[in-house]
C-alpha cells in the first residue's frame, strides 16, 4: 500500500475548518482535462453569489468598536485630513487579506493548522498564547463596545457588567445559527452590516459633512506633527491578528479541491472580488464615522475628550434629536458593530485553539471554552470600570497596545507559508508580491512599535518596571527575529509529505 494511503486515517482524526458535510457546494464549476484541470472557467454571477460570504464576515474586523473609536477620534481631532490613510490602510488590510485566503484555499488548511504542522512545539505554543491573548484584547474591546450601546438603548438603566452578560449569550446564537448552516449564518452578518450601514449612513444625513471637502480629505494625502498619533491609530487598528487566522479558515466552507488547479484559481478570483467589495462597503461606513465627528467636533475644546463612552452623548448635544434621536441611531449602529464582532471573535477563537491543539471537540464546548477566555476578564474589567470613563480610556490604550504587540506573530507565520512552493505549489506568491507583502508588513510592524514605545515612554515609571519591560521586549524581539529567520532559511519536512496534495502544475 502506498505511503500516503496508510496516513489517511490519521488525517481524518485531525482538526478541520469545516467537515464535508458543512461546506457549501458551488454548483456549475466545469472540469478542464479530468482531475488535472489548469484553467479557471468562466466568470459566472451566479458563482460569485456563491462564494460570497467569508469576505463579509473577515470584514466584520475592519468594523469593530475598536476601529469605530479609532474613526471618531481620528474625525474630532484630524478632521478630514486623515480620509485618504484610511482608504490606504483598508486597501493594505485587503493584501493582508487575500494572501490568508490565498493560503487556505491552496492548501486546504487554515493558518493555525500549519503554524502547527510548520513550527517546532515550543514556538507553535508561544504563537497560539500570542493569538488568543490578542484575541482575548479585541474581545474584551468589543464586549465593552456592545454593553455601552445597550446602556445607551435602555437610557442608562442596564449598567455595564449587566450588558457583558447579555452580550457573552451572543455565542449562543451563533451555535444555534451555525446549526442551520452556514449560509444562514452569513446572511445574519450581512442584516448586521446593513443596520450598521444604514445607521451611520442616517447620522452622515445627519451631520450633512461638506462633500468636497470630504473628497479632498480621501484623494489628497495631509499628515501634520499634530495629527500624527491619530495617523498612526488609523493604520494600526486595521491589521488584527485574529482575523487573519479567521479568513484562512472561513475560505474553507466551499468545496474546492486543492489538487485541482483550475478550482482553486476560480475560488481565488471570486474570493478577491467578494472581499474587495466587503472592503470597500467597511471602507465606506468608516468615512461615514469619521466625517460625522470630523464636521461636529473638529476644532472644538472637546475634541480630544470624546471616546467610546461618551461620543452618543456628544452627538446628542450637537445634532439634537430630530425624529429619531441620533443618540439611539448610534446605539443600534454600535450594538451592531459589537455584536457581529464579538460573534465572529468567538469563530476565530474555535478555529485558532482547534488548529494549533489539533482538539476534536464538540462545536459548544470549543464555543463555551472561547467565549469565557474573553467574558470572564471582561466583567471584572466592567465591574472595576463602570463608574470611571477616563479609565475605560486607559484601558483601551493598554489593549491597543496588546494587540499591537501581536500583530508580528501573524503576518511574519503567514507571508513564510504564502512564499514556499512546497506549501503552495503554483500558487505561491512572485517576487513581486512577496516584496510588497513584506513592506506593507514591515510598515504595520514599525508602525504598531511606534505605538508601543510611545506608550511605554509615557506610561512604565520605576526601576523594576522598567527593567521587566526590557527584559520582555527583548525576548519578544528575539522570537520576531526568530520567525523571519525560518522564514529565510527553513523548509519543513512535513511540506514534502503534503505537497502531492497541493494544486501543482505536476498534478
Amino acid at each position: 500500500m502506498p505511503p500516503h494511503d496508510t496516513r489517511q486515517p490519521l488525517l481524518e482524526q485531525e482538526e478541520t475548518a469545516y467537515d464535508s458535510s458543512e461546506k457549501v457546494v458551488v454548483v456549475g464549476i466545469h472540469e478542464h482535462g479530468g482531475g488535472g484541470d489548469v484553467e479557471a472557467p468562466p466568470f459566472s454571477w451566479r458563482k460569485l453569489w456563491l462564494f460570497t460570504g467569508p469576505g463579509f464576515l473577515m470584514s466584520i474586523a475592519f468594523l469593530d468598536p475598536g476601529n469605530l473609536e479609532g474613526d471618531l477620534q481620528s474625525g474630532a481631532i484630524a478632521g478630514y485630513s486623515l480620509l485618504w490613510l484610511l482608504m490606504w490602510a483598508t486597501a493594505m488590510g485587503l493584501l493582508i487579506q487575500l494572501l490568508s485566503a490565498r493560503l487556505g484555499v491552496a492548501t486546504g488548511r487554515h493558518l493555525a493548522e500549519l503554524c502547527r504542522e510548520e513550527y517546532p512545539t515550543w514556538a507553535r505554543i508561544v504563537l497560539w498564547l500570542m493569538t488568543e491573548l490578542a484575541l482575548i484584547g479585541s474581545d474584551i474591546q468589543e464586549v465593552i463596545g456592545s454593553a455601552i450601546a445597550i446602556r445607551i438603548l435602555s437610557n442608562g438603566i442596564v449598567p455595564l457588567w449587566a450588558g457583558v452578560v447579555v452580550t457573552a449569550f451572543d455565542c449562543f446564537i451563533f451555535l444555534f445559527l451555525e446549526n442551520y448552516g452556514v449560509r444562514k449564518l452569513e446572511a445574519f452578518f450581512a442584516v448586521l452590516i446593513a443596520v450598521m450601514a444604514l445607521s451611520f449612513a442616517w447620522m452622515f444625513g445627519e451631520a450633512k459633512p461638506d462633500g468636497v471637502d470630504v473628497l479632498v480629505g480621501i484623494l489628497v494625502p495631509k499628515l501634520s506633527s499634530r495629527t500624527i498619533q491619530q495617523a498612526v491609530g488609523v493604520v494600526g487598528c486595521i491589521i488584527m491578528p485574529h482575523n487573519v487566522f479567521l479568513h484562512s479558515a472561513l475560505v474553507q466552507s466551499r468545496q474546492v479541491d486543492p489538487r485541482k488547479k483550475g478550482r482553486v484559481q476560480e475560488a481565488l478570483n471570486y474570493y478577491s472580488i467578494e472581499s474587495t467589495i466587503a472592503l470597500a462597503v467597511s471602507l465606506i461606513i468608516n468615512i461615514f464615522v469619521t466625517t460625522v465627528f470630523a464636521k461636529g467636533f473638529y476644532g472644538t475644546e472637546i475634541a480630544n475628550s470624546i471616546g467610546l463612552v461618551n461620543a452618543g452623548q456628544y452627538l446628542q448635544e450637537k445634532y439634537g434629536g430630530g425624529l429619531f434621536p441620533i443618540l439611539y441611531i448610534w446605539g443600534i449602529g454600535l450594538l451592531a458593530a459589537g455584536q457581529s464582532s464579538t460573534i465572529t471573535g468567538t469563530y476565530a477563537g474555535q478555529f485558532i485553539m482547534g488548529g494549533f491543539l489539533n482538539l476534536r471537540l464538540k462545536k459548544w464546548v470549543r464555543a463555551l471554552i472561547t467565549r469565557s477566555f474573553a467574558i470572564v476578564p471582561t466583567m471584572i474589567v466592567a465591574l472595576i470600570f463602570d463608574t470611571s470613563e477616563e479609565s475605560l480610556d486607559v484601558l483601551n490604550e493598554w489593549l491597543n497596545v496588546l494587540q499591537s504587540v501581536q500583530i508580528p506573530f501573524a503576518l511574519i507565520p503567514l507571508l513564510c507559508l504564502v512564499s514556499k512552493e512546497q506549501i503552495m505549489g503554483s500558487f505561491k506568491i512572485g517576487p513581486v508580491l512577496k516584496i510588497i507583502s513584506w513592506l506593507v508588513a514591515a510598515l504595520v510592524i514599525v508602525i504598531n512599535g511606534y505605538l508601543l514605545l510611545d506608550f511605554f515612554f509615557s506610561e512604565v515609571n520605576g526601576a523594576v518596571f522598567a527593567t521587566v519591560v526590557c527584559v520582555l521586549t527583548a525576548a519578544y524581539v528575539a522570537f520576531i527575529l526568530y520567525l523571519i529567520s525560518r522564514a529565510i532559511t527553513f523548509i519543513p519536512w512535513q511540506c514534502l509529505t503534503r505537497s502531492k496534495t497541493v494544486a501543482s502544475p505536476e498534478n
